[in-house]
């Protein structure tokens, strides 16, 4: 089997466990205070990666690459769990999962900006009707019963859009799982600090969906998902593999609908499809 073909296994593998991110973090957030949950997954994750690099002997990052291995953690570590979390207490993961549908747009933006790339024109339109079919669902289900949940996951689809594109730059230089295991490890200090300060005061209370979730999203949103995912960018290339995350909001909502029995809408399906759509033709145009 050739490396393109391992990439797209990979590839695939990782969008299939990011998809059940949203759900899990519904399912842990029903006990647990969304900072707590932010902070416990990326401590979780950051002690198993540091076993991993010093298991594998890894290389310490040069000076150069700290600053966007912060950037990959501000993202993917800090920025996209803690907004997440915070949106679904606002918002059920179906409902969010729509969202989930603009994050290769935001990667190819971010891409645009850290990269220099000129995508053609076409692309730009791609753009507006996806962010359009965004808007449009939002306001149709009434934005005024849950604006705080549509700003928090527009903000975490920025701000992971940000760390997917730094930390796929950053993986042709310093490989895939490596990246994020040495942006869990920078974060560590502080997210280990601010786990003591916002220890539950009781465990008594929180049921075992809610422990599931969150082993789920430390081990394998926050570690796992991200080894495969980054893996697959590497061997299968950045623009050709990242496609595969447009199969993530219909992963999700299967997975909503399954697990958490939340209803799925025609109208969430459709603006789903659509984004897709959408995303998509922005794709072969950038």
């Amino acid at each position: 089997m050739d490396r393109t073909a391992i990439g797209w296994i990979n590839g695939f593998l990782g969008v299939v466990i990011f998809s059940g991110s949203l759900p899990a973090t519904r399912a842990a957030v029903l006990d647990f205070d969304p900072l707590f949950l932010t902070v416990a997954r990326a401590t979780i994750a950051a002690l198993l990666a540091g076993a991993l690099l010093v298991l594998f002997r890894q290389q310490r990052p040069e000076k150069s690459d700290i600053v966007p291995l912060i950037v990959t953690a501000f993202g993917v570590v800090v920025g996209f769990p803690l907004l997440t979390a915070l949106a679904l207490q606002h918002v059920t993961a179906a409902h969010s999962i729509v969202f989930i549908g603009l994050l290769p747009l935001a990667t190819s933006i971010f891409a645009v900006i850290r990269g220099g790339e000129r995508p053609k024109p076409a692309f730009w339109l791609f753009s507006i009707l996806g962010s359009a079919l965004v808007v449009g669902f939002a306001l149709a289900q009434g934005i005024a019963a849950a604006p705080i949940g549509d700003m928090l996951m527009l903000a975490a689809i920025i701000v992971c859009g940000l760390g997917y594109a730094e930390g796929a730059r950053l993986s042709r230089k310093l490989g895939g799982w490596q990246v994020i295991s040495w942006a869990l490890v920078i974060a560590l200090p502080v997210m280990g600090a601010l786990l003591l300060a916002f220890w539950p005061q009781s465990w008594s209370g929180i049921g075992m969906p809610a422990w599931l979730g969150l082993v789920y999203v430390s081990v394998f949103s926050m570690l796992v998902g991200f080894i495969f995912w980054y893996r697959g960018l590497a061997l299968g290339g950045i623009a050709a593999v990242g496609q595969l995350q447009l199969l993530q909001p219909f992963m999700g909502l299967v997975i909503s609908a399954a697990l958490l029995g939340e209803y799925v809408s025609p109208a969430m399906i459709a603006v789903t499809i659509g984004i897709v759509a959408c995303v998509a033709g922005a794709k072969r145009f950038a």
